[in-house]
C-alpha cells in the first residue's frame, strides 16, 4: 500500500515521522475521513473547510485547496488501484522542541492514507447501546476532529468489537451527544431531530448534508437537548458518518425499531445515492 507523507508517495513501510513532532508528543493535530466513489471524494470541500478551521485553531500554519487535496487523492488511487475507498487525511504539528508551544506551527506533517471500500450495496443495520462513560467536553469552544481520541477508545472499548453495535455517549448532564463514530438522529411524527452542537459533538460533514437533504425534502429539522427518553419514544433512529453514510437501528434498550424498512431512512438514503449518482 502506498501512502502520502509530506509531498511523496511511499510504500506504507518505508514512511516515517520524527518523535518529536507534537502531533505524537502532545496530540496537535486534526484529520479527516471520507469516501471515494469511483475515484472521486464525496463533500471533500465541506471536509477540506473543517480540517483548515482545525488548523487555524491549533495555530498550524496551513491551509489546503481543492485542487492540491484532488491531485493527491488521485495519484494514490491511481497507485493502490483503489476507486472505492477510505481516505484519511491527517495533519499534525510537525517537529518542535520539548514543552508547549505558544508560537505558530510553521512545518506540519502531512500524511494521507487509503483502503479499499466495497461498494455500498448491502444496508447495514446496528443496535444502539447507552454508554456509560461521558462524553467529554472539547478541548476549546468547539469540539475539532483532533487526535484526542481516547474518550471515543474508551467508549469503543465498553462496547467490545461487535461492529454491529453503535455506543450512544450522553453528556455529564445526562443529554443525547452522538455515537462513537458518529452523529445520531432519530424520526417522531415526521419531524428529523438531532442533537444540538452545544451539547459538545462533531458537527460531522454527514450530518449536515443530511440535514439539508431533509429540509430539502420538506421535513421540520429540529437541533436541541434531549433526553434518552426521545430515543425511545422516537418512530426510527439512524446515525451518519462520511463512510458508513446513512446506518438504521434496528434495535436499542429492549424496543425495535423499523430500521431498514423505516419511511425515512429509506426516503434520505434514496436522496443521498441520487446526490452520489449526480455528484
Amino acid at each position: 500500500m502506498f501512502i502520502y507523507l509530506n509531498g511523496q508517495f511511499l510504500e506504507k513501510e518505508k514512511a516515517m515521522i520524527s518523535p518529536f513532532d507534537h502531533g505524537y508528543i502532545y496530540g496537535i493535530g486534526v484529520f479527516e475521513t471520507f469516501r471515494t466513489y469511483d475515484g472521486h471524494p464525496f463533500l471533500l470541500k465541506e471536509h477540506l473547510d473543517r480540517l483548515n478551521a482545525g488548523l487555524k485553531e491549533m495555530l498550524i500554519n496551513r491551509k489546503f485547496e481543492y485542487e492540491e487535496v484532488l491531485k493527491i487523492i488521485e495519484k494514490l488511487s491511481d497507485l493502490n488501484g483503489w476507486k472505492d475507498s477510505y481516505i484519511r487525511f491527517n495533519v499534525s504539528a510537525g517537529i518542535g522542541e520539548i514543552g508547549l508551544q505558544t508560537e505558530p506551527y510553521e512545518s506540519p506533517t502531512v500524511i494521507m492514507f487509503q483502503k479499499p471500500l466495497p461498494p455500498v450495496d448491502v444496508v447495514i443495520e446496528k443496535e444502539a447501546v447507552i454508554l456509560e462513560i461521558a462524553r467529554n467536553s472539547p478541548e476549546t469552544a468547539y469540539r475539532l476532529k483532533s487526535h484526542h481520541f481516547f474518550n471515543n477508545v474508551a467508549a469503543k472499548r465498553e462496547i467490545g468489537s461487535d461492529t454491529s453495535k453503535e455506543g450512544f455517549f450522553l453528556t455529564e448532564k445526562g443529554f443525547i451527544a452522538e455515537g462513537v463514530t458518529s452523529n445520531v438522529f432519530w424520526v417522531e411524527n415526521g419531524v428529523l431531530y438531532t442533537p444540538a452542537i452545544e451539547t459538545g459533538i462533531l458537527n460531522g460533514i454527514t450530518r449536515q448534508f443530511v440535514m439539508k437533504l431533509a429540509q430539502h425534502a420538506g421535513m421540520l429539522v429540529e437541533e436541541g437537548f434531549y433526553e434518552t427518553d426521545a430515543l425511545i419514544k422516537a418512530d426510527e433512529i439512524f446515525i451518519t458518518n462520511s463512510v458508513q453514510e446513512i446506518v438504521p437501528v434496528k434495535k436499542m434498550e429492549g424496543k425495535s425499531y423499523p430500521s431498514k424498512n423505516g419511511e425515512y431512512f429509506n426516503k434520505l438514503s434514496k436522496m443521498y445515492k441520487n446526490k452520489l449518482i449526480l455528484r
